[in-house]
């Protein structure tokens, strides 16, 4: 009588898991890669899959700042909006500001920090500046800080004002206001503690309207979007057409190229791609040295 011959349990077990392994592995490491990556290469995906990269140099799904070595925005280049991402637009470094409308007290001195506030009106003020247009905004001061007084009180945070500080202006700068309710305005020592002052925001007589659009002086949730809203870009068509020695028509055709509607026809807004329309614009008209 032959006997027959059976794999014992102990050795069937780890064989049928080696098998197990090496089936997901082929499957999942090597064929479905493979798969997902020559579907990735299909007309319409390729771009897509690629990062949707421009010949030019980066992507135009990642913002872009366009300075010169100082800081400084290139003129004969539409700019985006700010960016906390990093240094601006670190991808790797993707982040918000996380501050709110409550941020509107400078911390003075050399290891200061902005609020929000300053942040938007000095932002506003140099890009007034740099579209010759009025950057004012309201609740902010003709040097570009956050219009916010420090008001003490004899009974605490009511009667009568005793001292008045504006609280973003660091002595020895001159306040934007020379009294308020009859007290004089100090300019403010930085250190010291006004922790106990009433803040006020003053309004100011800025136009409720501002000629510099919001998106000019705030940054995105993610730092890195690369649109900007029609209205900025009409802000800055007349400095592009100045510096590229452009019509301004022939500027405002590219815009419209480069700007996409609502999704859906109804979410979100329109938007203007800050990055594929410089990238349009190099190849329309160069500049010397780029």
């Amino acid at each position: 009588m032959k006997l027959l011959s059976r794999t014992p349990a102990w050795i069937g077990h780890p064989v049928a898991a080696i098998r197990v392994v090496v089936v997901l592995t082929l499957f999942v490491g090597l064929a479905y890669p493979l798969g997902m990556t020559a579907i990735a290469q299909v007309p319409g995906l390729r771009d897509d899959a690629r990062g949707s990269l421009l010949a030019e140099g980066g992507s135009r799904l990642i913002g872009q700042s366009f300075l010169d070595g100082d800081g400084n925005p290139i003129p004969y280049y539409f700019q985006p909006r700010p960016s906390n991402a990093g240094d601006g637009y670190d991808a790797a470094a993707s982040a918000a500001g996380n501050l709110g409308p409550e941020s509107t007290v400078d911390v003075l001195g050399p290891d200061g920090k902005q609020s929000l506030l300053t942040q938007v009106c000095g932002r506003s003020k140099a890009v007034g500046e740099l579209e010759r247009v009025d950057g004012s905004r309201p609740y902010c001061t003709a040097d570009g800080v956050g219009a916010v007084l420090g008001i003490f009180r004899a009974d605490g945070t009511t009667g009568r004002a005793t001292r008045v500080v504006s609280l973003n202006q660091a002595c020895p700068s001159t306040p934007f206001r020379t009294e308020y309710e009859g007290v004089s305005v100090e300019c403010a020592e930085p250190g010291e503690d006004y922790g106990k002052a009433v803040v006020t925001p003053v309004r100011g007589e800025a136009s409720a309207d501002p000629k510099v659009p919001a998106d000019a002086v705030t940054a995105s949730a993610s730092g890195l979007d690369p649109q900007i809203s029609p209205a900025y870009a009409e802000l800055q068509t007349p400095r592009i057409a100045r510096e590229r020695g452009l019509g301004e028509k022939d500027v405002r055709k590219l815009v419209d190229t480069y700007t996409t509607g609502r999704g859906l026809g109804v979410l979100g807004e329109p938007a203007v791609n800050v990055v594929e329309l410089n990238a349009a614009l190099d190849r329309a008209r160069p500049m010397k040295g780029i």
